[in-house]
């Protein structure tokens, strides 16, 4: 990796994501959904998801989890706004005290 970048993270829709760090590779799979409804906002969710883990200092896997954690729950609705509270989600699958 570029000695520019600690991180780096791919993004792979149900197949979850790819953490890349100083450690090495890191696949993080996706949390399951009952139907994807629309995907707006997934993205960003995730990206929001995985830099609040970072900023909280977790692992490139919590930090994986959490951004897959949010592209989930956003996906399962219309519209690009969290419907759930995503600290509560985050709690409830042992992502957050």
């Amino acid at each position: 990796m570029p000695a520019d970048f600690e991180t780096a993270v791919g993004t792979r829709s149900e197949n979850g994501c790819l953490v890349i760090g100083p450690d090495g590779t890191e696949a993080v799979p996706a949390f399951p959904v009952e139907r994807v409804v629309d995907t707006t906002g997934a993205g960003d969710l995730f990206a929001a998801g995985f830099l609040c883990g970072l900023a909280r200092g977790a692992d490139d896997r919590s930090c994986g989890r959490l951004g897959a954690l949010a592209a989930a729950e956003v996906i399962q609705h219309l519209g690009a706004r969290p419907e759930a509270s995503l600290k509560d989600l985050a709690r409830e699958n042992g992502l957050a005290d």
